[in-house]
């Protein structure tokens, strides 16, 4: 008997999540009720961070957190070229010019210096970076400390794409424990919830921040910058009755919003999944430790991805480097052979920069560290409902690939399995 795919991520949904979806779907609200404020609070409450708030997906809440720093047409933001092109986008949509920043091609991680010289690169052509977006690749964590004093210098302001990050812990410079997410070093820090990140809504996403002020901004924009709070409208004449009264029906849109609400059935997923974030969380390091302990216990020409001193990563991928130009192999060719065993591989990320639409803008750019980072970079099978037998299996599939091209190379075969 065949066994099952395995693809490279998957959600996992339990008997307590289509119960609470289920609850929901009977309540009065289908949108915008108390579900939402709900889930905001438990994720708020998860990360130990003031203030949260639920958007329609990631790239939502990287638009809405630029909109909400002030950025506009012609504003400088800086943004990572090693990840989803949404990192770019948010920022993007907001009329921003892009300024690329470069990464470790070990770990796909933006640091402190490429930080630095994406920030004077920009500089130097005149313009004064306003934002920075760094994203947290694989659940690893970026030197957010150390890429804080460079911002500090040049008056730069953070935002963290922590969509790969939910969960992962580090150590800040005052050696206190800190979550990803929960705005130690930054002003926002933006969620995905699809469905392959670590928790889901279907759809979705989220923002995290200290300051209310902000959180309240943020919700308007999500909501076509509307204001119903009587204390706050603009033009009395129309919003209240001659007694002073506010009309019941009356409300404002100050702003240029957006419809980029979560609805409540989505929250009530998010909510029950959320309430078990600790037990997801165990899940996924005890398949990286399983990962970590045969591949770096091997001969096999390949490396995995360090964590940083003081990081306890929650990963979202669990991404392999591999140097096919030195193996002689075609990438394709190995996804391939992995396909074939029923192992489902994906490659994260081509470089934004490489991207059509931003080449044609941004001509002749060159970033050798994401470059590297892709050349060799392929996440292999990881998610909470695989066991220790599917690890195994996974292994065993890419020690096998590895051998089979090995041999038509002339290389030889490699040694059995530790």
């Amino acid at each position: 008997m065949s066994k099952p795919f395995l693809p490279y991520g998957q959600q996992e949904i339990t008997d307590a999540d289509i119960q609470a979806v289920v609850e929901a779907l009977k309540s009065p609200f289908l949108t915008t009720g108390p579900r939402v404020s709900e889930f905001e609070e438990g994720f708020a409450n998860y990360l130990g961070v003031a203030n949260s708030v639920a958007v329609a997906n990631g790239t939502a809440a990287l638009h809405l957190a630029c909109l909400a720093l002030g950025v506009k047409p012609g504003d400088v933001v800086l943004a990572p070229t090693m990840s989803f092109a949404a990192s770019t986008n948010g920022a993007a949509y907001a009329g921003a010019e892009i300024e690329f920043i470069d990464c470790d091609p070990e770990t796909g991680l933006i640091t402190p210096e490429t930080f630095a010289e994406a920030a004077d690169r920009a500089i130097e052509k005149g313009s004064s970076p306003k934002v920075a977006i760094i994203v947290h690749i694989n659940g690893e964590h970026a030197d957010m400390a150390g890429i804080s004093v460079e911002a500090g210098k040049r008056n730069i302001e953070l935002i963290e794409d922590c969509c790969h990050a939910l969960g992962t812990t580090f150590v800040d410079h005052l050696g206190e424990v800190q979550m990803v997410g929960n705005c130690r070093y930054s002003v926002l820090s933006t969620y995905s919830t699809h469905p392959v990140k670590t928790i889901t809504t279907g759809e979705g996403g989220l923002i995290t921040t200290k300051d209310v002020w902000l959180a309240k901004k943020l919700k308007d924009l999500r909501n076509h910058g509307m204001e119903r709070d009587p204390e706050n409208f603009q033009f009395s004449e129309l919003a209240f009755d001659k007694k002073g009264e506010p009309n019941p029906w009356y409300y404002e849109i100050q702003s240029l919003g957006y419809n980029y609400r979560l609805t409540d059935v989505a929250c009530a997923l998010g909510s029950s999944q959320i309430s078990r974030m600790h037990q997801i969380a165990e899940k996924r390091r005890t398949l990286k430790k399983l990962y970590d302990g045969f591949f770096n216990g091997s001969n096999m020409p390949l490396k995995t991805i360090p964590t940083a001193k003081g990081v306890d990563p929650v990963r979202h991928l669990y991404p392999i480097l591999i140097d096919y130009d030195m193996l002689r192999i075609e990438k394709s060719t190995f996804c391939n052979a992995l396909k074939a065993m029923g192992i489902g591989t994906q490659v994260h990320y081509i470089p934004t920069h490489l991207q059509p639409y931003y080449r044609k803008r941004y001509k002749g750019l060159s970033m050798e560290g994401a470059e590297a980072y892709y050349r060799q970079v392929l996440s292999l099978p990881f998610f909470p409902k695989m066991v220790a037998d599917d690890v195994e299996r996974v292994v065993d599939a890419v020690r096998t690939a590895l051998d089979g091209m090995r041999f038509l190379n002339g290389k030889g075969s490699l040694d059995s399995k530790p």
